[in-house]
């Protein structure tokens, strides 16, 4: 059965070989580690800003910050493995819900601008570019979704 659920401890080093699988690919292409193979999930577990995508094990991983006014989905990662199986939309889709479950109307992202298969899939969901900026030595796409017509500032 495929749950998705809040990341504990338990799953750190799993949630990390998701993350080091996902974006070992886009090593050559920026020509340094993308920034989510550096984020230190220990602490996002014990934030409690994980969740996991497990289909009889971990095979994908969703980051979500809370911001004032938007919810910042940080991170989404699936196994290369599982890839193809509809779960990097199914993570999409929960995390568009968890924000509005926690009263948020836009929900943004940003990813390197290299990484052109992300930010078409993300188009296609609609999102919408909001602006470009150099960032941490990394070209960066920002991204938002409107998902309420109210949004309730945190």
């Amino acid at each position: 059965m495929t749950v998705i659920r809040r990341a504990t401890l338990l799953d750190l080093k799993h949630v990390e070989i998701v993350v080091h699988a996902a974006y070992s690919g886009y090593i050559t292409r920026i020509g340094r580690e993308p920034g989510p193979m550096l984020d230190d999930y220990a602490s996002l577990i014990g934030r409690g800003l994980v969740h996991v995508l497990d289909d009889g094990g971990v095979v994908g991983a969703v980051v979500l910050v809370p911001e004032p006014g938007t919810m910042l989905l940080d991170n989404v990662a699936v196994d290369p493995a599982s890839q193809g199986k509809g779960y990097g939309r199914l993570l999409l889709k929960f995390a568009e819900q968890e924000a509005r479950r926690q009263g948020f109307g836009v929900i943004r992202l940003y990813t390197n601008v290299l990484m052109t298969e992300n930010i078409a899939l993300y188009s296609r969901l609609g999102y919408v570019e909001t602006h470009r900026a150099e960032e941490k030595g990394y070209s960066r796409i920002y991204m938002e979704k409107h998902l309420l017509e109210r949004s309730r500032l945190i």
